[in-house]
């Protein structure tokens, strides 16, 4: 039982890992640090300062990462637990008393046998959550099943690139309620928040070296540098 209970455990964990990784990605952030906050937040590892200013920054982020860290910690002490009592020697076969079975699995074997059955499964649920294909597919219907429960409200918004002071590349996609629609590059005024576009992707073509009467039209991708801060309040615009 506390075998079973160890790898329900496990899977459980690669899926809120995988739908923290989900949920990241779809408030903007690119998709292997989104698969990287996931798993840091979830083991309590590896969250560095810097790119801790993406997930701090925004108030979904923080919720999902508050998420992932309760259960981190839930499952860390529930997958202790059994697994030091899987190693127990009557925890593969509990109350079962067979004639000669005591001939066949000496008590001091049972919990290696139990160690091998974790090994074994382990390796063989890793193998089925990193296979890309089945993967996929798994990602592609959490994703679908977060987007139409609106448990986390997707952004039309990356962030790229994170630099000292707050400061970074982002690429965001004007949509029919921001504030910089139908003006150009002088009109938005900009500048006066320490936000620099670099370029304007259209159509899939990317358009640099713009010129002050360049217009912002619905589609455009601007890829800006300046604060990131500043840079979400004033082009970012989250679906209500």
């Amino acid at each position: 039982m506390n075998v079973l209970l160890f790898l329900v455990t496990i899977i459980i964990a690669f899926i809120a890992v995988r739908m923290g990784a989900i949920a990241f990605h779809l408030t903007g952030l690119e998709w292997s640090l989104a698969k990287f906050q996931a798993l840091s937040c979830f083991s309590g590892t590896g969250f560095t300062t810097r790119e801790a200013e993406l997930v701090t920054g925004n108030p979904q982020r923080r919720r999902i990462a508050s998420v992932l860290i309760v259960l981190g910690n839930a499952g860390l002490v529930t997958l202790i637990a059994t697994f030091a009592n899987s190693l127990r020697p009557r925890s593969v076969m509990p109350k079962i008393n067979l004639p000669f079975l005591h001939l066949v699995f000496p008590s001091w074997l049972l919990p290696w046998i139990n160690l091998v059955i974790i090994v074994v499964s382990i390796y063989a649920i890793y193998r089925i959550f990193t296979h890309s294909k089945l993967t996929k597919k798994i990602t592609n219907m959490l994703q679908e099943r977060l987007v139409k429960k609106e448990i986390i409200k997707p952004v039309s918004f990356e962030e790229l690139l994170v630099s000292t002071g707050g400061y970074g590349v982002s690429s965001i996609e004007i949509c029919k309620d921001s504030p910089t629609l139908d003006k150009t590059i002088r009109e938005a005024d900009l500048r006066s928040s320490d936000i620099t576009i670099l370029a304007i992707e259209r159509k899939n073509q990317a358009m640099p070296n713009l010129s002050a009467d360049t217009k912002i039209v619905l589609g455009d991708k601007l890829v800006c540098f300046g604060k990131l801060e500043n840079i979400r309040k004033k082009l970012c615009v989250i679906s209500k």
